[in-house]
């Protein structure tokens, strides 16, 4: 045996017994035997390292050092799931799914909820690449080198699965890991870490590989994302998924109904807290994978999943004072300050009390005993008041009537639930927040500019809008506190790179209320310039596919405001990108304009995301379902046959992968 065969023979061996001990729980050897075979191994690479493979077991080690984590758009997005809480919530979901898929024959599949950090692992030839955390769902940060260091994560798989996938899954670290940690940092005398799911999602960015190597991490995967079809359901795949050497729990079950669906959910209310992990609910998944593909998702989520959560955790305690928040838009948040209690894994000080109609539905008063928990098990509400521990003294709460910041009088429009302080351009809070919001991801992006600085450089009186960042010197920002001649030059690079973002995510940074992401787009790509929106009617505007009265008016109002006008202009004069580009427009047409499209089945020249985005781009609108209004569905392999049968019933056109593209070529 060659010393290349040998090396690749002690790899496959020390990964099929990685595999038999941290994801099977069955090992064959012990770890003296485990252990000598890695250092023969550690060594033959040492004396040959013509034969370095970065997925060998002894990388998982770690000991590289990553300072800054680069951002990576995601092949393919990373939706949040709709939560439900009750058979009824359940009910309605199955009913829309159904009016959609044009039956009742749907398969459901149930998995526990992990309560840890999102990943997603990228695999080629049967190989892993690279990991990136969930992020924002668009985007997140690459942690390669950590994620391999954590051992039931296969680098390299056991058997033919499929080529090039991705692998979604949740980083946890098991209570039993945590427990230890936390004892041997109150005997280092450190502060014990809060929670699992926090201590977890924290490890992922640590700088020292080597640090997250020593900690108990797990991955536990739920989904397989790939453009090969080789197997027709997520169980399979899952399942498949197993056999290649992913730890995917056991616990994953079949359900024919919503009723089979909640027995699973009874059972694992109790059985959960004997879990070696934490859980907060059920995922409930519809089986076949042509189904998804039919159902499609949301601008938020997908239509063919959805979480049930278990009942929150709840808890007393007592309120010692109400505060008010100010938002970006000015809006007026009232916050109820605890006495701090434990709920959920962390200690809860504070919690939202929504808005001035809340605090009077709950007649809440200072001094209260309150009953808290978190909705969804993540933010904490106040759900009502112990009126036997009230006391007689007791005064009934009047909400505020000044802002808390700049102390305007607060306004509250008919038909609105939050009050407002209208001080726009002078008010610290709305200032601060706006500028955030310019800087952030889905925004502007920029680099090396996070909120406190924001906030130093507003306090310093470096800037007082979005635009004056466009004016920062290196020689401003070096003599303040944190920030050294590197950060400094960082900022400004980062600042400078954020004038090529394009012109759709510039129109959203700007603010504008009820302006988000997706109105942002469709805004730019009608208009196609900032003067040409700036310049349109209530008429025109509302023309456009999509845009109510409310945005139109809001957009109205934010360019007949002098002020605002004046940063747009400014923003211009920087070389900042306020209209479409002619590559942009060039892929653009009206070719399809004022038509609807149903995409339904597999393609092989495109992908789904590829198909919809190029009926968009065209002036064409994408639907989920089928009815009298729908145009075109564009048909690939595999396509749904109660979409087929709709279809035929009303007659609407079938086109083909290539009919498509002559269509729009």
């Amino acid at each position: 045996m060659s010393i290349q065969e040998k090396i690749q023979s002690l790899r496959k061996e020390l990964n099929e017994h990685n595999y038999k001990y941290y994801v099977l729980d069955n090992p064959i050897i012990t770890d003296y035997e485990f252990d000598i075979k890695l250092k023969e191994l550690e060594k033959l690479e040492e004396e040959n390292p013509q034969f370095f493979d970065p997925n060998s077991p002894t990388q998982r080690v770690g000991g590289e050092i990553t300072k800054n984590f680069e951002t990576i758009t995601h092949k393919n997005r990373m939706y949040s799931l709709d939560n439900s809480y009750s058979k009824e919530d359940l009910l309605d979901w199955e009913k829309r799914i159904q009016k959609i898929l044009g039956t009742s024959e749907i398969e459901y599949t149930c998995e526990l909820k992990y309560d840890g950090a999102s990943i997603n692992l990228t695999y080629e030839n049967g190989s892993f690449v690279r990991a990136v955390t969930r992020g924002d769902g668009v985007q997140g940060d690459e942690v390669t080198t950590n994620i391999r260091t954590i051992k039931s994560i296969p680098l390299a798989l056991q058997n033919d699965f499929v080529s090039d996938f991705e692998m979604r899954g949740e980083i946890i670290l098991p209570l039993e890991g945590f427990d230890q940690m936390n004892q041997e940092r109150v005997a280092n005398g450190e502060e014990p870490y809060r929670n699992p799911r926090n201590t977890a999602s924290g490890s992922l960015k640590l700088q020292d590989s080597g640090e997250v190597a020593k900690r108990p991490l797990d991955c536990l995967l739920y989904q397989v994302v790939t453009d090969e079809r080789k197997y027709k359901t997520h169980y399979e795949s899952l399942k498949a998924a197993q056999q290649a050497g992913f730890k995917v729990p056991n616990t994953i079950t079949l359900a024919k109904s919503i009723e089979e669906v909640l027995d699973f959910v009874k059972a694992w209310d109790t059985k959960r807290h004997d879990l070696p992990y934490e859980t907060d609910g059920v995922v409930i998944k519809v089986n076949s994978l042509i189904q998804q593909d039919e159902l499609g998702y949301t601008s938020k989520s997908p239509r063919w999943a959805i979480a049930y959560k278990f009942k929150a955790e709840q808890v007393s305690t007592v309120l010692n004072e109400i505060t008010y928040q100010v938002g970006r838009t000015g809006a007026i948040t009232p916050v109820a300050n605890l006495e701090p209690v434990h709920l959920a894994g962390t200690i809860v000080k504070r919690a939202s009390l929504h808005n001035a109609d809340q605090i009077e539905k709950l007649d809440v008063r200072i001094g209260d005993t309150v009953f808290v928990e978190k909705g969804g098990e993540i933010i904490p509400k106040i759900m009502g008041v112990d009126l036997t521990k009230r006391s007689n003294d007791s005064i009934p709460t009047k909400y505020a009537t000044h802002c808390p910041e700049c102390n305007t009088e607060l306004i509250r429009t008919e038909g609105d639930a939050k009050h407002y302080c209208p001080n726009e351009f002078g008010c610290a809070p709305q200032i601060t927040g706006k500028i955030q919001h310019f800087i952030g991801r889905k925004a502007m992006d920029i680099d090396g500019l996070g909120a406190e600085t924001v906030e130093l450089l507003h306090k310093e009186g470096l800037i007082k809008n979005y635009a004056d960042l466009y004016e920062l010197q290196v020689e401003q920002i070096i003599p303040l506190e944190r920030m050294a001649e590197k950060s400094a030059q960082n900022m400004i690079e980062g600042i400078q790179k954020s004038k090529e973002i394009p012109f759709e995510k510039v129109l959203f940074a700007l603010g504008i209320r009820f302006v988000g992401e997706t109105v942002a787009k469709k805004l730019a790509k009608h208009f196609k310039s900032i003067d040409a929106l700036s310049e349109a009617d209530f008429e025109t505007l509302i023309s456009v596919d999509e845009i109510g009265d409310k945005i139109a008016e809001s957009v109205l109002n934010f360019f007949t405001d002098e002020k605002n006008m004046e940063l747009v202009r400014r923003l211009k004069s920087y070389g900042v990108n306020l209209e479409t580009s002619v590559e942009d427009q060039a892929n653009q047409s009206d070719k399809l304009e004022s038509k609807i499209f149903v995409v339904s089945g597999v393609f092989h020249q495109m992908s789904r995301n590829e198909l919809k985005k190029a009926i968009e781009d065209n002036g064409g609108k994408v639907s989920s379902s089928i009815s009298k209004k729908t145009n075109f569905i564009v048909a690939g392999d595999n396509m749904g046959p109660s979409k087929l049968a709709k279809a035929e019933a009303l007659s609407i056109p079938i086109i083909s992968e290539e009919d498509f593209l002559n269509m729009i070529n």
